[in-house]
């Protein structure tokens, strides 16, 4: 069983120098992509509630 454990880490090991890793510029700029177009679907989605929220009330209250 442990050469089987220590076989798996081996081979992840040498898969890992087989990926291309963006370099640290890249990632940042596509970190701060993500991060605004969460932030720009947060507040789209928040400003559609809360235009049904008030739009459901007004007519609720009616």
């Amino acid at each position: 069983m442990w050469t089987r454990i220590k076989r798996f880490f081996e081979e992840a090991r040498t898969e890992f120098r087989h990926v291309n890793w963006p370099s640290r510029a890249e990632a940042i700029r596509l970190t701060v992509i993500v991060i605004a177009i969460a932030l720009g679907l947060a507040l789209f989605l928040g400003f559609f509630d809360w235009l049904f929220s008030n739009l459901i009330k007004s007519f609720v209250l009616r």
